[in-house]
């Protein structure tokens, strides 16, 4: 024998350890977010009465926690075993999800811009459709008090919006305190006040509309976010491509270890 020693081609340690490293965050990330998605349902007695999902009439955001969380979860863990397993067929599966999740972003951005008015419709519908469900749920009532506070407005178009909640409706019929009302979130707020006043949108709707402007928010949701959106349009789109070449990122260097460990293979 010669002595001499022949080193083949060998796997990319760099790319193989950056993906592992990287997807390992991302998967304890996603086991945080179904953790604290299935503790708000397990709160709520959902996980004793499966059948109690399909009982609220609005949007649960705890739906958020557990979508998002299992999309990562998944990700994350194909990415994170592929990589240190130098496993092929979860590396691609990870290259293919990842790429579907760029397209369908892509695709919903394009749809955005081209059907403005249909999405303005929709996020109509949706905001309303949340208000009839307000005191239904803890977790959306708190969603819709932080979109209120946050934008400073009430209703999807306006305060009157509120009349579609069966508690601060101005009907004849109301027995309810809060008839002809407003939450809270809807107030203005004084700076000179420390403690929360949560009756301050009591029978502010019964007032003249000139008067109303002195106690709460008179902007409806709707033209407040699009007004949020346009001033901080550039912020949004720097997010946005950001992250799209992040996942473009995680897309190549899937490949190239995809390509590295199949040129090891057929050198055997």
């Amino acid at each position: 024998m010669s002595g001499k020693h022949f080193k083949g081609q060998e796997v990319s340690c760099c790319i193989k350890y950056f993906i592992f490293g990287f997807n390992i965050i991302f998967w304890l990330l996603g086991v945080a977010f179904l953790g604290i998605g299935l503790w708000a349902w397990s709160e709520k007695g959902v996980l004793s009465n499966i059948s109690s999902i399909t009982d609220l009439g609005g949007f649960d955001p705890v739906w958020l926690f557990l979508v998002v969380g299992g999309v990562m979860f998944i990700l994350g863990f194909a990415g994170c075993i592929g990589a240190l397993r130098e496993n092929t067929f979860l590396l691609k599966f990870f290259s293919v999800f990842l790429g579907i999740i760029f397209f369908l972003e892509l695709t919903a951005g394009v749809l955005a811009f081209v059907f403005k008015d249909w999405i303005k419709d929709q996020l109509n519908f949706f905001i309303n459709n949340n208000i009839r469900a307000y005191r239904d749920d803890i977790d959306l009532q708190n969603l819709i008090d932080f979109t209120q506070e946050y934008w400073e407005c009430c209703g999807a178009f306006g305060a009157d919006d509120w009349n579609l909640n069966i508690y601060f409706n101005c009907t004849d019929s109301n027995p309810s305190r809060e008839k002809c009302g407003v939450p809270f979130s809807c107030c203005t707020k004084d700076p000179a006040e420390d403690v929360i006043n949560t009756q301050c949108g009591y029978d502010v709707r019964a007032k003249p509309d000139a008067e109303q402007k002195t106690y709460i928010n008179v902007k409806g949701c709707v033209p407040q976010f699009e007004k949020w959106l346009q001033d901080n349009l550039t912020v949004v789109a720097g997010i946005f491509i950001g992250v799209a070449l992040l996942q473009i990122f995680g897309i190549c260097l899937a490949q190239n270890l995809i390509s590295d460990i199949e040129a090891v293979r057929a050198s055997w």
